[in-house]
């Protein structure tokens, strides 16, 4: 079984297989004792395709629409929410399916690529909103990515932060196109999250540490794209072994968020657990579908910006992009590991701004 992250968060193939949720239960994350974030509005709930989502917004104008990833909550885009809603936009940040306030099924085979962009037209629908930009960040990545393509008639844009677009099967491989530096074999991380069970008891151990583990950059460590190549081909760090890392006494990385946040981080998912998330994993195999009658070009202007020390999502997944969008801008934060948003926000948020004001205000 061999695979990368890349293939699975930039496939073409992504899919939506259609399924009807109206006789799901909707999850209300409150019950399970997860607390608002702090430094964030209070949230509102928004009943759309079966779920309850937790939605964070501030702001009047264009809606901007933040997407996180795993395993993150609506809460990592704090400093954006602000920047967007001080220059005269809607900023819009939920927590997704599965996570946080907003919970979600059990059932693994509903979370796919199809219900996460209909859990968000559904939640545009609620609040009276024709169009946004959709700007998502990992797994988020994704999914704004594939809105472009699923439903380009709900978009004014799209920005991917870290994750590149998937390219269209119609296309020849980018001319340009980079190995990464990852050895794939069955201990890729993606394929140790697929048992069910498996990540869980190794993720939820220890909460504190996993997150210590998770957000975390720098040094010699797997966010470091120049040391990263330096380590032994068979080592977890090679083979993104991220439950082997985490199983060390002290796992590589250095934290950098404050404690505050890494509070909340850990409360949250000592309170959730990491199912809702990891399900979005187990869906990998239904996401082939959908998207080959999707649009094979992208026409709204779009936004990449990449991180220099990403060595899971690197800026060099994003060559060839402009072969299928129309308008596409490219930018690469420095000295930035995953957690772009985070990690540099103040850049971040000035390059988002720069942007949203020449192809959106």
């Amino acid at each position: 079984m061999k695979f990368s992250r890349r293939q699975f968060l930039q496939s073409s193939s992504y899919a939506a297989l259609g399924l009807t949720l109206s006789n799901v239960p909707a999850v209300h994350g409150q019950s399970s004792g997860v607390r608002p974030a702090p430094m964030m509005p209070a949230p509102t709930f928004v009943d759309t395709n079966g779920i309850s989502m937790a939605v964070y917004e501030k702001g009047s104008g264009p809606a901007i629409v933040f997407c996180h990833g795993f395993p993150e909550l609506a809460f990592s885009w704090r400093h954006q929410l602000d920047a967007v809603a001080a220059a005269g936009f809607h900023g819009i940040a939920p927590d997704q399916r599965g996570y946080g306030l907003t919970g979600g099924p059990d059932d693994p085979m509903q979370y796919d690529m199809g219900i996460f962009c209909d859990d968000l037209v559904g939640m545009l629908d609620a609040k009276g909103i024709d169009r946004a930009v959709f700007c998502g960040h990992d797994w988020g990545g994704a999914v704004v990515w594939a809105m472009g393509r699923l439903h380009p008639d709900r978009c004014l844009g799209i920005i991917g932060l870290n994750t590149a677009a998937g390219r269209p099967t119609d296309l020849p491989p980018a001319d340009d196109a980079v190995r990464n530096n990852i050895v794939m074999t069955p201990n890729y991380y993606v394929a140790t999250f697929m048992p069910p069970g498996q990540a869980e008891a190794a993720l939820e151990a220890d909460v504190r540490k996993t997150f210590d583990f998770f957000l975390s950059r720098g040094g010699v460590d797997i966010w470091d794209a120049e040391n990263f190549p330096n380590y032994p081909e068979d080592s977890p760090e090679r083979q993104m072994n991220l439950l082997a890392m985490l199983e060390r006494d002290d796992p590589p990385g250095e934290p950098f968020l404050p404690e505050e946040v890494m509070q909340y981080f850990t409360e949250t998912y000592e309170a959730t657990g990491f199912t809702g998330g990891l399900n979005w994993y187990r869906a990998i195999p239904r996401m082939g579908t959908v998207m080959a009658n999707a649009a094979s070009r992208i026409e709204v202007p779009c936004l990449y910006v990449g991180a220099e020390h990403d060595v899971i999502l690197p800026p060099t997944s994003a060559n060839g992009m402009e072969d299928f969008i129309s308008d596409l801008e490219k930018y690469t934060v420095a000295g930035s590991g995953h957690w772009t948003q985070q990690e540099k926000p103040e850049e971040v948020n000035r390059v988002i701004l720069d942007w949203l004001n020449r192809k959106i205000a």
